[in-house]
C-alpha cells in the first residue's frame, strides 16, 4: 500500500504485479484479522464459562454452608428414620502388670474390640444390636452378645408431652452411675477404668425421659448373668436421675439392687463390679441366695479443653446363710481429671479406691483366680493412674497410662504386685 501510494505521488503508474502484491498482503491481513478474531471470541466464551461455573459454585457452597449452620428442621430430623448406622471401634494395646496382675507376660492383644448397627423399623422405633468381638475382661477369642434392644422413643408425644417417655427392651446397659457410658475404649480418656467400674449388661424393659430440668432413667431386668435363662424370679431394679444445673456442670443420684441371684444357678450378678461381679461368699451348704443393693452419686464440670469428674457410692452386700452373717458394706470412690495441653495432646490422672470391711472379692488389675475366685478377701484396694494421650485424628488417639495399684487382704498379707503399663491405639469409625 505505502508503495503503491508513493508511486502516484509521483505520477508513476503502478504495475500488474505490484497491484498483485498489494492484494495479497491485503489478503493476508484480513486472514490475520479473521483469526485473531476467531481468538478473542473463544478466549471470551471460555471466561464467561469459567465466570458462570464460579458462581454456580460459590451458591452451592453458600447453600451447603446455610445448611450446616442451620438448626435440624423437622423434615432433616426425619431422615433417620431411612438411614441405617454401622459404626466399629477397637483398641490395638500392649498391657503389662506385675507377677500377681493379669498380664504378667507383657501382651499384645486387641481390646475391646465392638460392631454395632442401629437401624429405624418404624416412625421413631429403631433396633440396635451389637457384637463384642473381644473384650477386655475374656479368657478366650469368641464373640459375645452385647447389646440388643428396640426403642419406642417420644411415645409421650401422643398425649402432647414430647421428651417424656420413651420405652426400650431387650438387653441394655443397665442405668446405674454414669462412669458405664464413657468406659470404653475411645471415650475412656485413659486405658484402665475406676476400681469399681460398675457396668451390666441384661435382659430387661426400660423408660427414660425428661421431666423438667430432670432426667431419668428406670430400667427392671433379670438380674444373674446368664442370657439364656433366669433363675430366681426376683428381679434387678435400678434408676438414675440427673440433672444440669449449669451448662458446666452434670450431676446425677443413682440406685440399683440387683434381686436374691441363686448361688448354685445364676451364680454371679450380671453388674460388674472391681474387676469381677457380685458373688456369694457364704458356704454352699447353708446358703442358697445372695444379694446387693448399691447407692451413688456423681459429678461432672466441663471446660473448654478438660473436665473433672468424682463419683462416691456404698454397697451393701447380703445372703441368707443360715449359720453366719455374712452381710458387708462397702464404699467406693474415684476421681478423675482431664486437661487438654495442645490441641491434640491431653494428659489425664484418675484416682479411685474401695474400702470393703471384713473383705470381699476384688479382682482390679489382680488375677481373678488369686483375688476373686479364692476364699480369701480384700479389704482395701486403692489405684492411682496416670496418662497421656494424643489425638492423631477425630477417629484415632494413641494413649499410653500407668496405674499403681495396692492393697490389703484380711489377713494383713499385702496386694502390691499388680500395677499395670498399657499403650493403647483406639480407633472408630
Amino acid at each position: 500500500m505505502l508503495a503503491l501510494a508513493s508511486a502516484c505521488a509521483f505520477g508513476a503508474e503502478p504495475s500488474s504485479a505490484d497491484v498483485r502484491e498489494l492484494l495479497e498482503q491485503n489478503r493476508r491481513l484480513q486472514e490475520q484479522v479473521r483469526t485473531q478474531q476467531q481468538t478473542i471470541d473463544s478466549l471470551t466464551a471460555k471466561m464467561a464459562a469459567v465466570l458462570k461455573a464460579s458462581d454456580r459454585h460459590e451458591k452451592e457452597l453458600r447453600g451447603l454452608r446455610e445448611q450446616v449452620e442451620a438448626p435440624a428442621s423437622p423434615a432433616s430430623a426425619a431422615g433417620r428414620d431411612h438411614e441405617v448406622r454401622i459404626s466399629a471401634e477397637a483398641g490395638l494395646a500392649f498391657f503389662h502388670t506385675g507377677r500377681d496382675g493379669q498380664f504378667p507376660k507383657d501382651e499384645f492383644r486387641v481390646d475391646e474390640a465392638t460392631i454395632s448397627v442401629e437401624a429405624p423399623v418404624a416412625k421413631n422405633v429403631y433396633l440396635f444390636t451389637e457384637m463384642r468381638l473381644q473384650t477386655r475382661e475374656a479368657n478366650e477369642n469368641y464373640f459375645e452378645l452385647g447389646e440388643v434392644y428396640v426403642d419406642f422413643e417420644d411415645v409421650s408425644a401422643a398425649w402432647g408431652q414430647p421428651g417424656l417417655l420413651n420405652i426400650r427392651a431387650g438387653r441394655f446397659n443397665s442405668p446405674f452411675g454414669e462412669e458405664y457410658q464413657v468406659r470404653s475404649v475411645v471415650k475412656n480418656p485413659l486405658i484402665s477404668r475406676s476400681l469399681s467400674d460398675i457396668w451390666g449388661i441384661n435382659e430387661g424393659a426400660e423408660i427414660y425421659g425428661k421431666v423438667g430440668p430432670l432426667r431419668y432413667a428406670l430400667a427392671v431386668q433379670n438380674g444373674g448373668i446368664s442370657s439364656l435363662h433366669d433363675f430366681n424370679a426376683d428381679k434387678s431394679l435400678a434408676g438414675r436421675v440427673s440433672w444440669d444445673p449449669a451448662g458446666w456442670l452434670h450431676v446425677s443420684a443413682s440406685a440399683m439392687r440387683t434381686g436374691e441371684l441363686t448361688a448354685a444357678t445364676d451364680s454371679l450378678s450380671a453388674l460388674w463390679f472391681a474387676g469381677g461381679f457380685f458373688r456369694s461368699i457364704g458356704p454352699a451348704a447353708s446358703t442358697s441366695t445372695f444379694w446387693a443393693s448399691l447407692g451413688e452419686g456423681d459429678a461432672t464440670a466441663h471446660w473448654k479443653d478438660g473436665h473433672a469428674t468424682a463419683a462416691l457410692g456404698q454397697v451393701r452386700y447380703g445372703d441368707n446363710d443360715k449359720r453366719n452373717d455374712n452381710s458387708r458394706r462397702l464404699r467406693y470412690g474415684y476421681l478423675e481429671i482431664m486437661q487438654g495441653i495442645t490441641e491434640r495432646l491431653y494428659g489425664a490422672v484418675r484416682y479411685s479406691e474401695i474400702q470393703a470391711p471384713r473383705g470381699y472379692p476384688l479382682s482390679g488389675w489382680g488375677k481373678m483366680g488369686l483375688f476373686f475366685f479364692r476364699p480369701s478377701l480384700t479389704e482395701s484396694l486403692k489405684r492411682l493412674s496416670v496418662g497421656m494421650g494424643y489425638r492423631v485424628s477425630p477417629a484415632v488417639t494413641w494413649k499410653t497410662e500407668y496405674a499403681a495399684e495396692s492393697g490389703r487382704m484380711i489377713n494383713g498379707a499385702p496386694r502390691d504386685n499388680e500395677d499395670f503399663f498399657g499403650s493403647e491405639i483406639a480407633v472408630k469409625f
